[in-house]
């Protein structure tokens, strides 16, 4: 399942959309990364920190994905809007 992403009819993702941080034990690889395509990620310490824009359907297939995949989630953590993206990661 992946995030749902914007398209042009869809203006924006709509007022239900908001910046999300995901942190999952453990340092994914390239494999399992790539099954997030929709979002930053960095290390920190031992974790993943996944970051992004989602909508509610959107934040639920990512944790549906990560159900999936049998990682460790941590933590799911709204952002306000004031926040910025962390410190991202290669890739980016």
């Amino acid at each position: 399942m992946r995030a749902h992403l914007a398209t042009p009819d869809d203006l924006g993702m709509g007022p239900a959309s908001a910046r999300y941080t995901i942190r999952i034990n453990g340092h994914l690889g390239a494999t399992l990364l790539s099954a997030f395509p929709a979002l930053a990620w960095q290390w920190q310490g031992p974790e993943t920190v996944l970051t992004g824009l989602l909508d509610q359907p959107g934040l639920y297939g990512v944790l549906a994905e990560v159900e999936a995949l049998g990682l460790d989630l941590l933590e799911v953590r709204q952002l306000t809007p004031e926040a910025g993206p962390p410190e991202c990661g290669d890739p980016c």
